[in-house]
């Protein structure tokens, strides 16, 4: 009876020495895991915005080319993005720069409307002088950008990055009003990828700027 009841003290002990083990194992709750989720949650967020960017650009697209009784309603939808990117800068680099980021990304949408008009139109005269304004104008938005955080988004850099933006764009939008099905579900794949890498270097661009104040 000694014995057995030496075994239950035994294994009572070994259990609360693993119990223990366990509980100094485990990772500490500290801040360190709130502030990397709250990156992850950042990241997550601009992914988001962006992605509505080209979802609502490919919707146009698909409204202006087949003459939708919804395009002003998805053009209003379209525009309000632009109001959602300009506002999630806005903590980082104030409200003067959020109204202007969200102008110039307006812009961005209105002339890239001229521009799968005038190619639906065959008007190449049209098409040449709204193309060259929305290239002019995706250059403005790199140059805003890169002075804003100049370290994380060198201005060489965002200028490509917004060129591939639209060449995409005019890939898909083109595939879309010849008919070409396949292609235009192939460039709007490539579409998505090129937008979730440029995400992602904003918000990159963005924790590294001000490390404390991602939200």
């Amino acid at each position: 009876m000694f014995t057995t009841a030496r075994k239950v003290i035994a294994l009572a002990v070994l259990t609360c020495l693993l119990g223990f083990g366990s509980v100094m194992a485990a990772p500490p709750q500290n801040g360190s895991n709130s502030t990397a989720q709250k990156r992850a949650d950042f990241k997550s967020a601009m992914r988001k915005l962006w992605e509505d960017h080209i979802t609502w650009t490919r919707l146009f697209i698909v409204s202006a080319a087949a003459d939708l009784p919804d395009k002003d309603a998805t053009t209003a939808r379209l525009l309000q993005n632009q109001v959602d990117i300009g506002n999630a800068v806005k903590p980082y680099y104030g409200d003067a720069a959020g109204d202007k980021l969200t102008a110039l990304l307006k812009t961005h949408i209105t002339t890239a409307a001229e521009v799968v008009a005038a190619a639906k139109a065959n008007d190449a005269d049209k098409l040449k002088d709204a193309n060259t304004r929305w290239f002019a104008n995706a250059d403005e938005i790199a140059d805003f950008l890169s002075t804003a955080n100049p370290k994380n988004w060198p201005d060489a850099e965002m200028r490509h990055m917004m060129h591939d933006h639209l060449n995409l764009t005019t890939k898909e939008a083109v595939a879309r009003l010849h008919g070409d099905w396949p292609n235009d579900i192939a460039a709007y794949d490539e579409v998505h990828r090129q937008i979730l890498q440029m995400a992602d270097m904003l918000s990159d661009g963005i924790i590294r700027q001000f490390p404390n104040r991602v939200r």
